[in-house]
């Protein structure tokens, strides 16, 4: 299994430790910029790469290295050096390794994981046989077929950095399926789980009892037709799996109507008392030069926090401290490309959001979705969201916002095992939406309690109370019928 492995240092590493750093694997071997200047590669006589470096990284937000790596780093700010090698080159582990031990030794710091960086000795690599394009052309992508692009992660967290978010893009483009392969025991970021669409994308677990399963479903999966798929009942076909992952097998199941069988390490839970509180929600802008994105975001967690989020950036970990001006910089140049980006809380207060921004002939669009995470002794800030729902509607242009109680981590990572489903607590619509529904129908509604008014009376948004008891699913029976009858249906 390939391994990421990340120099954490206090200096930045300039180039005479970068050189020093890809002297690891001896002078013979070749170096080349990739990504615009923003990866190095060192690479063999031909050309093809064993190791790719990314450009390093300033972190200056408070505990993105315990929250992603686990690991303790020097103090903000520091800066974080992303190594990767190459998959099917026996020495490319050991390779970065030794890259990332000379740069932590060199610039001050430390590197992770700690037994892939123990020595400064050049590694040997003649006559390795290094995978060939165009899988090594995307340095984060191990496999690819001709219905998804695989990526091995072995971290703690598998989470959206640079190199991850590179490899949804381009297999968006190639219009291929991204299967993220993991070993027991790894988590996944919001970020990532929130990316991941639908099939044939997914999180793919490896297992001593099942072999592998959805990390998000716990459907047991099989390697079969080029890509990781549930262990159904399909007719036996001949063949085996081109270019399948290390260790991966094609199995036919025989059996006629059988439902997909579920894992059994998925099942193994045991309640905590942990819950998170989810909102989601759009907002819709005038396109014009006084906008500043991200007030919204940053007015909900004033509310359901009492403090300003503490970092945002465009990967994992979120590098910058918080600033609604630099991010709405950010989405200015890309425009009119989408921008999507990922806001942490601070340590104590696990929080995190992403933010999808985009322009349409509606104006920019703005949608977030948010989770905070509370231990079993912490009681969700439920009596602030008709607060924060009312910052959203009166100076951020709501449309819609939903919110969610969930039995799931306080420290919002996604363990590869079931976790109940989020419940409604509430359901806001902005003062246009709520002026596009014929009549009095968005007042007068099918629910128990009515709905709260927001803002002004000449033209409010409205708020509607639904049960949110993590114990009870009706309350998606409710919002169900909510929905149908703004709909008129």
């Amino acid at each position: 299994m390939t391994k990421d492995v990340i120099a954490l240092t206090r200096r930045m590493p300039d180039p005479a430790t970068v050189l020093a750093g890809l002297l690891a694997g001896g002078p013979d071997k070749v170096g080349r910029l990739t990504g615009e200047g923003a990866v190095v590669q060192l690479c063999d006589e031909t050309g093809r790469p064993l190791v790719s470096v990314e450009a390093p990284l300033l972190v200056q937000v408070e505990g993105e290295a315990e929250r992603l790596m686990g690991a303790a780093p020097p103090p903000v700010p520091f800066w974080w050096t992303e190594v990767r090698a190459s998959t099917g080159v026996p020495d490319a582990e050991r390779l970065a390794g030794t890259f990332a031990a000379r740069l932590a030794d060199l610039a001050g710091g430390s590197a992770w994981p700690p037994d892939a960086a123990g020595s400064l000795d050049v590694v040997r690599t003649d006559g390795v046989v290094v995978a060939p394009e165009p899988a090594a052309a995307q340095p984060a992508v191990d496999v690819l077929t001709d219905k998804v692009a695989v990526v091995i992660q072995d971290r703690p967290v598998v989470a959206m950095t640079a190199w991850l978010a590179d490899a949804f893009r381009a297999a968006a483009e190639a219009g291929l399926g991204l299967q993220i392969v993991s070993p027991p025991g790894t988590y996944m970021s919001p970020a990532v789980r929130d990316s991941l669409g639908g099939w044939p994308s997914r999180w793919v677990v490896q297992d001593e009892r099942d072999g592998y399963y959805d990390g998000l479903t716990g459907a047991v999966l099989r390697w079969q037709e080029g890509m990781f798929a549930p262990l159904v009942p399909t007719a036996p076909t001949a063949g085996g799996p081109a270019a399948a992952p290390a260790g991966a097998t094609a199995d036919a199941p025989a059996t006629a109507e059988a439902e997909p069988p579920v894992a059994a390490a998925f099942r193994e839970v045991a309640p905590t008392g942990e819950r998170q509180l989810a909102i989601t929600y759009r907002a819709v802008h005038p396109a014009d030069e006084r906008l500043v994105l991200g007030g919204g975001l940053e007015a909900v967690w004033r509310e359901l926090t009492g403090e300003p989020p503490a970092g945002w950036g465009t990967a994992e970990p979120a590098n910058l401290p918080w600033s609604p001006r630099r991010l709405t910089d950010v989405a200015r140049a890309r425009a009119p490309l989408p921008t999507w980006l990922v806001v942490v809380g601070s340590p104590d207060r696990p929080g995190l959001a992403t933010v999808r921004v985009r322009r349409t002939t509606a104006g920019v669009e703005e949608e977030v979705t948010l989770a905070l995470g509370y231990g079993a002794g912490e009681e969700p800030p439920v009596d602030a969201v008709p607060r924060a729902a009312e910052a959203l509607a009166t100076r951020h242009r709501l449309q819609s916002m939903l919110v969610q109680i969930r039995r799931a981590r306080r420290d919002l990572a996604v363990p590869p095992r079931f976790e109940g489903p989020g419940v409604p607590l509430a359901f806001a619509l902005g003062a246009e939406e709520v002026r596009a529904v014929p009549g009095d129908r968005a007042r007068r509604t099918p629910l128990s309690r009515p709905p709260v008014e927001l803002g002004p009376e000449t033209r409010p948004a409205l708020y509607y109370p639904l049960p949110g008891d993590p114990s009870d699913l009706s309350g998606w029976a409710d919002f169900e019928a909510l929905m149908r009858h703004l709909k008129g249906q």
